[in-house]
């Protein structure tokens, strides 16, 4: 792993990203504004002072703790509350806080302070404290015995929590789990969650949860009191945060932030929460207490809770805990990186803010289509956000949207008087040709690879630093602007024979799409965006057909789905496209018929290799020839289509965006994509770049070598989902790519086995995590088209007369 350049073994974020994506929660064990311990008090970082000092309930009365001092997290153990004082150089623990003293717990200790090397990440188990230090993700820990096993002064994490007797953590490296701590039960753990990579960890009593880079529920341990059935039917991304006791789990939805519980015996599922949404939750060893959304009160529940507050009449005994408001966060003084919470102010009483987490859109995977499908939803479910952080961004979407729109309508009323559309002529909607830099041609070469060991990143990944390499290899451009027709929606209708359920192909991004044949006889592909539809769904819509129809309508290339024109009648919309006889890749690779054809013409590493290069041609126009470039964000097999010779080309424009100016990221409002595809740093750090592309083409890429989905149940490890790049990469990386390949196709043959070896490191050095160790497209394309030529010197040959292979 030395040689390489930091691989992605796995979908995984650093510390940077989980820490914006996902809420701050407490487990058991991990540093929180809220936290509870074994012995039944419950304590809370105080929002509206100047200070954000802790105050706790027990023993029906509250009790102030250190009132002239500011924590940024708190989390508790047994009878133990420690708290990290803001800034990060000073760890407190209290141990009284059964003490019978009324007013005050005056009798604190301070179990470290250093103001240089500062610490993040507290986690407090049943007796030792663990936290890590934030220059750098080691772990320290304290109050341990002498047969706790800390973990290697060389691992990094990017969070830690803490159960009975042991900790566990997400290393920075691989996002992969990592545990410490007493007995045989750490590393039962973690060798359970194996080489799966995790965005978050939550320890229990005796078991861990977490949501997997999928975007999964996943719990290890102990499963005595079903604390690891996570609910059925758990979508991906469904939940935000966690909270684990002995024997239950509880987390909190991601779409409307209320809680569901699972394990100990169901107890723990109390119908006063339904409905109630929760900024953060946490769990002593039998209860469970959350912040509420409404009023940031705090609410307590589970059969421990019932012995707190002797209520024996119900198992449940839901109730308030009379503490002032809580802070949902820490005040910081930094600009959040997404959004802060309204009351920000207020609540830090105006020293700093508090920041909501990221939550992007995320499009679920493409349903299995009955038909050949021209470009592919991508529908996100909504935010997690509290509706007045909605509202926020709901007024500076309106103000943006609403000056591009007056000066869009400005610039059409010119359009209009100079057209003469205004007058009765047809309106045609005119193409802007993007500049093309033509430059001398130059043959890339990627280098074979050995059968031996993973060859170097020089060997596998050329990297040509002036533009001059960037040749004119990407296919042809017209010479002349071309014309996006306007149709009506009487001739596409008539085309499609009233929209006949017979002529329905699938669904695109923002509607259905049919086959249609025009008056003059050519076949094409109509998209129409679906009616009576939510105002908020049809202006995402009304974004999507604009976005499309800018886009295609200035875009020709061979290996880009060619748009004919278009319709806008009222509040019909609907885009034409030339019509791709052979459907989506997608559906070759996965479609249940097709799995079955072991005889299809996909069943070559030639022709896979061969639509890879197309694709990559594709996207590589759009990154270094479009002008201004253009950053696609939702490749995947199903957003590249296959024409009747077998030519790939990408489609569904409808999340693309132009391009940040060379050198520099960009910000959208919120990030948007495909479960699988999308690129971890773009969806935790919501920066897009072009290598969130080359992220998305290296899934592809995957999925053309193991015959996969991006996501899938692996029947080896008992039906978990998982990503083909945590399947696929740990075997490339050991020189075991043959068992991963698809068995449709066969073993490659001898030239062919080094081109496939050089696919496969380009597509795993295309998922490492970090953008910047990424390769670009045109690195890409070179790499492609070498395995494509060692294909050529194989003794193979693809039989079917249809298919050109022949490389520009």
């Amino acid at each position: 792993m030395t040689k390489l350049p930091s691989p992605s073994v796995a979908v995984s974020l650093a510390v940077a990203v989980i820490s914006v994506v996902f809420s701050i929660a407490d487990a058991l064990g991990s540093g929180a504004t809220l936290a509870v311990t074994h012995s039944g008090a419950v304590c809370g970082v105080v929002a509206s002072r100047p200070t954000q000092s802790i105050v706790c309930h027990r023993r029906s009365q509250n009790v102030d703790v250190l009132p002239n001092v500011s924590y940024s997290s708190i989390s508790g153990g047994r009878t133990t509350l420690c708290g990290l004082r803001t800034g990060g150089d000073s760890l407190f623990c209290w141990g009284n806080l059964l003490s019978e003293n009324a007013t005050a717990v005056t009798e604190s200790r301070r179990v470290y302070f250093n103001t240089t090397v500062v610490l993040e990440n507290l986690a407090v188990g049943d007796h030792h404290i663990c936290a890590t230090v934030a220059s750098n993700g080691t772990v320290k820990c304290w109050r341990y015995d002498h047969s706790f096993r800390l973990p290697s002064g060389s691992d990094r994490f990017a969070s830690i929590s803490s159960g009975s007797g042991f900790s566990c953590g997400i290393l920075k490296e691989n996002s992969r789990v990592r545990c410490w701590g007493s007995g045989s039960s750490p590393s039962r753990i973690e060798n359970r969650f194996g080489n799966m990579s995790m965005t978050s960890i939550f320890a229990g009593g005796s078991h861990v949860c977490g949501v997997n880079t999928t975007g999964f529920l996943v719990c290890e341990g102990n499963n005595d009191s079903g604390q690891l059935n996570t609910p059925i039917g758990s979508e991906a991304f469904e939940y935000s945060q966690l909270s684990l006791g002995a024997n239950h789990s509880c987390a909190i939805r991601a779409s409307n932030n209320t809680v569901v519980c699972w394990g100990g015996g169901g107890r723990f599922s109390v119908n006063d929460t339904n409905g109630v949404s929760f900024e953060l939750i946490v769990s002593s060893l039998d209860f469970t207490c959350g912040l509420t959304t409404a009023n940031f009160s705090v609410v307590c529940w589970g059969p421990g809770w019932s012995n707190i507050t002797n209520n024996s009449s119900s198992s449940s005994s839901f109730s308030v805990v009379p503490l002032p408001e809580i802070l949902p966060g820490p005040c910081v003084s930094s600009t959040c990186n997404c959004s802060t919470y309204p009351l920000s102010q207020k609540l830090c009483s105006g020293k700093g803010n508090i920041c909501k987490p990221c939550l992007p859109q995320i499009s679920s995977p493409p349903p299995t289509p009955q038909q050949p499908l021209p470009p592919s939803p991508s529908i996100s479910p909504p935010s997690s956000s509290s509706p007045s952080g909605a509202l926020t961004r709901g007024l500076l979407a309106f103000a943006i949207v609403g000056s591009v729109g007056a000066f869009a309508g400005i610039c059409t009323v010119v359009y209009c008087l100079w057209t003469g559309v205004c007058f009765g002529h047809k309106k045609i909607h005119n193409s802007v040709q993007p500049t093309i830099t033509r430059e001398a041609s130059s043959n890339g070469g990627g280098g074979g690879t050995s059968n031996n060991s993973p060859p170097s990143r020089s060997s596998t990944i050329r990297r040509q630093g002036s533009r001059i390499m960037r040749r004119q290899r990407s296919g042809t451009s017209s010479k002349h602007a071309d014309r996006a027709e306007e149709f009506s929606f009487a001739e596409l209708a008539a085309a499609t024979i009233n929209f006949s359920p017979e002529n329905k192909l699938g669904a695109g991004s923002f509607g259905v799409v049919y086959r249609g044949k025009l008056t003059d006889g050519r076949e094409v592909a109509i998209k129409r965006s679906e009616t009576a539809q939510l105002a908020r769904k049809y202006q995402e819509k009304e974004s999507a057909f604009e976005s499309e129809l800018s886009f295609l309508s200035r875009l020709h290339h061979k290996h880009l789905v060619r748009l004919v024109g278009f319709c806008e009648e009222k509040e019909e919309r609907l885009l034409v496209y030339e019509y791709m006889k052979n459907g989506a890749l997608y559906d070759h690779l996965h479609d249940k018929n097709n799995v079955e054809k072991r005889s299809s013409v996909l069943n070559s590493w030639k022709i896979r290799i061969k639509i890879a290069l197309d694709a990559a041609r594709g996207i590589e126009y759009l990154h270094n020839y479009a002008v201004p470039p253009i950053i696609h964000r939702d490749i995947k097999s199903s957003n590249i289509l296959l024409d009747a010779n077998w030519t790939a080309k990408v489609s569904d424009f409808g999340l693309s965006l132009m391009g940040p100016e060379s050198g520099r990221d960009y910000r959208p409002t919120k990030a948007a994509g495909t479960v699988g595809y999308i690129d971890p740093e773009y969806y935790g750090l919501n920066v897009l770049t072009a290598k969130s592309d080359v992220y998305g083409l290296g899934v592809v890429l995957l999925e053309l070598l193991t015959g996969k989905r991006a996501i899938f149940k692996n029947g080896e490890d008992g039906g978990t989902p998982i990503s083909v790049v945590d399947f696929a990469v740990p075997a490339i990386m050991a020189g075991e790519l043959a068992k991963v390949l698809d068995q449709r196709v066969g073993p490659p043959e001898l030239n062919e086995g080094e081109a496939v070896e050089l696919v496969a490191y380009t597509a795993m050095h295309c998922v490492n995590l970090e953008g910047k160790e990424r390769p670009t497209m045109t690195d890409i394309v070179a790499n492609l088209e070498r395995a494509l030529s060692l294909c050529d010197d194989s003794h193979g040959s693809i039989s079917s007369g249809v298919i050109s292979i022949v490389s520009e």
